[in-house]
């Protein structure tokens, strides 16, 4: 027992020194590790109480752990100790003024051009009383396409190259039809209007959607932002003025609209919708020569619309007779390029800075 008593007392001394002269953070750890760790040179010491008669156990224990408090004691106060000299050299250092602002280590990015013109789009809507809403990117074939009045024979789905889902490979069966990465994002106003069951309804639904084309205009995923209003009493008038309405917002006060007849399976009567070229100013002509934007029209298409076909109002659970509605459809990008002049499409997704630093 006094042998282990004398190590104990001894490993106390070493350390009081030791601890003292620890001149940087490291070197206390690596005494604390010494002293105190698992492999330390006290539990080194205490492993030969085994060998002591039980009566003996209790004294060497006892000063075993007064070394060991001792110890960490010692660490600890050392530890502040450094600390207080490491701040104290800071303050008596080079002035540093607090109010100085920070040094940039990095070039601060921005959100995508595709993402800004998006929430523009809905920040527009949003003041016109809208309200966003969503809904899956993996969808079913009746939402797609069939309860947007285009049956399987429709001659429309041959418009949109589709990419079909194996349904096997998704947890749980889907509920009914083939499954499908959805071509626009129609199918959220059909969710919308089963959904809400009563109007009035007026939402945008922006999102990527997916169509099997990729070349300078056109890529296998893009963004869509859709409309729907649904209501009592709406009628083309309504259409016209909200569409208006947002052309000013996004491409100028000084733009001018104009809807030309079209065919949309989902919509009657359809139409095109024009806007005066942003460009040129709906002359055809900039700087004497003719603009390369319109192609010398003035004016530029931008999207499609129409009153909501009375086979769509019931699908999504409305009386046709009682409410009607009118929807639009229009792809970011697309009104993204005519905003800024940009002329490819796949300078969107290559993500080269020196075009992404140019917004």
């Amino acid at each position: 027992m006094a042998d282990l008593l004398a190590q104990l007392e001894a490993l106390a001394a070493a350390a009081r020194g030791e601890v003292a002269a620890a001149a940087d953070p490291r070197s206390l750890e690596d005494l604390r590790v010494r002293f105190l760790g698992k492999k330390g040179e006290i539990p080194a010491v205490l492993r030969g109480m085994g060998a002591l008669a039980p009566a003996e156990r209790p004294r060497v224990g006892e000063v075993a752990n007064r070394v060991r408090d001792e110890i960490e004691a010692l660490v600890d106060a050392a530890r502040g100790r450094l600390e207080a000299a490491r701040l104290e050299a800071e303050l008596s250092g080079a002035p540093v003024d607090p109010t100085l602002p920070g040094r940039r280590l990095l070039p601060r990015g921005h959100r995508h051009p595709i993402t800004r013109a998006t929430e523009e789009i809905a920040a527009i809507f949003g003041r016109l009383g809208y309200e966003v809403a969503s809904g899956p990117e993996v969808e079913l074939d009746w939402y797609n396409f069939e309860a947007l009045n285009m049956p399987a024979d429709h001659p429309a789905r041959d418009m949109q190259d589709t990419f079909y889902v194996d349904a096997a490979s998704l947890q749980g069966a889907p509920r009914e039809g083939a499954v499908l990465l959805r071509t626009h994002t129609s199918p959220v106003q059909i969710r919308a209007m089963l959904g809400r069951g009563r109007p009035p309804i007026r939402i945008v639904c922006p999102g990527r959607v997916y169509r099997s084309d990729y070349d300078q205009t056109h890529s296998p995923m893009f963004h869509q932002v859709e409309g729907l209003c649904v209501d009592e009493g709406i009628t083309f008038a309504d259409l016209k003025g909200t569409l208006a309405a947002f052309a000013r917002a996004f491409f100028g006060p000084g733009t001018r609209t104009r809807f030309r007849p079209s065919y949309f399976p989902f919509v009657e009567p359809g139409a095109e919708v024009d806007v005066s070229c942003s460009i040129c100013g709906g002359t055809g002509r900039r700087d004497g020569r003719r603009c390369g934007t319109c192609k010398e029209t003035g004016w530029l298409e931008v999207l499609g619309a129409g009153m909501v076909h009375p086979r769509v109002l019931a699908n999504g659970g409305l009386d046709p007779a009682r409410v009607t509605g009118f929807a639009f459809g229009m792809g970011v990008e697309r009104l993204a390029m005519l905003r800024h002049g940009i002329d490819d499409l796949r300078l969107y997704f290559e993500n080269d800075l020196r075009f992404l630093e140019q917004f």
